[in-house]
C-alpha cells in the first residue's frame, strides 16, 4: 500500500520540521550527485535552513560553478535581440538533431535502416535488444507468478468454504435423523436413514478433505409408497 498524498505546506511542529528538512536535504543532494554522474553534468546545490545554516553540494567546485553561472547571466543580459534570436536558433537546431537521432535509433531497434551499420554497431544493437527482451520476460514471469499465487489463494478459500458447508450439511443430516427417530420410532429409522442417504447422494465413505459434489434428486416412488404403507399400518393398529 502506497503512502498517502502529503499536503505541501509549512510544518508547524519544530521537531517534525527539522527531521523533514534533514531527510529532504539529503535526498536532494543524493539526486544531484546521481545527475552529475549519470549525465556528466556540472551540478551545484545550495540550501539554507530556517536557522540560517548553510548546506551545499557541488559536483566539481562551488566557486567555479558560481563563476560560470554569473558569467552566463551577464552574457544573457548583454545579449542583443539578434544574438538572442541566433541563440534560440542554435537551440532549436540542437533539438532537431536529437529528435533525428532518436527516430533513427527507434527504426534500428525495429530492424529498419541497418545498411549503414558496422558489425560492431549491430552487435551493440543486438545486445540492447537482448537486454530489453530479458527485462520483458522477467516482468511477464512476475505477473504470471502473481496470478498463480492469487488463484491458489482463492482455491484455498473455496476449499475452506466447501468444508464449512459439508459440516453444516452433516449437522442438518443428524438433526433430520433424530427428528425422524422421534416421529417414526427406532425400528423404522434405519430404513428411512438409508433412504435419505440415497435420496440426497451422500455416501458413508466420502472424503471429507476432497472436493464436494452435492446432487439433489426427486424421492423415488417406491420409498414414498413404503413410508405410506408404514404410516397406514400404524394407524390400523389398536
Amino acid at each position: 500500500m502506497g503512502r498517502g498524498k502529503i499536503v505541501i505546506r509549512r510544518i508547524d511542529d519544530t521537531t517534525s520540521r527539522q527531521v523533514t528538512f534533514s531527510k529532504r536535504r539529503n535526498g536532494l543532494f543524493k539526486k544531484a550527485k546521481e545527475l552529475s554522474i549519470l549525465c556528466d553534468a556540472e551540478v551545484g546545490a545550495i540550501v539554507i535552513s530556517s536557522t540560517g545554516r548553510l548546506y551545499e553540494f557541488a559536483s566539481t567546485s562551488m566557486r567555479s560553478i558560481l563563476e560560470r553561472y554569473n558569467k552566463e547571466q551577464e552574457d544573457y543580459q548583454l545579449m542583443s535581440p539578434s544574438s538572442e534570436a541566433k541563440f534560440w536558433q542554435r537551440e532549436a537546431e540542437t533539438l532537431r538533431q536529437e529528435l533525428k537521432f532518436l527516430e533513427e535509433s527507434q527504426r534500428q531497434l525495429k530492424g529498419e535502416d541497418l545498411n549503414g551499420l558496422s558489425v560492431k554497431d549491430l552487435e551493440n544493437l543486438e545486445s540492447q535488444l537482448e537486454t530489453s527482451l530479458k527485462g520483458i520476460r522477467i516482468k511477464k514471469d512476475q505477473l504470471l507468478t502473481d496470478e498463480m499465487q492469487e488463484l491458489n489463494r482463492q482455491g484455498v478459500i473455496i476449499h475452506q468454504d466447501n468444508m464449512k458447508l459439508l459440516k453444516e450439511v452433516n449437522v442438518l443430516h443428524k438433526e433430520n435423523a433424530e427428528l425422524q427417530k422421534k416421529v417414526y420410532g427406532a425400528n423404522d429409522i434405519n430404513d428411512i436413514h438409508r433412504s435419505s442417504i440415497q435420496t440426497y447422494g451422500f455416501s458413508p465413505g466420502y472424503d471429507l478433505h476432497g472436493p464436494i459434489d452435492l446432487q439433489l434428486c426427486q424421492p423415488q416412488q417406491k420409498d414414498h409408497e413404503t413410508l405410506q404403507e408404514v404410516t397406514n399400518l400404524r394407524l390400523q393398529l389398536p
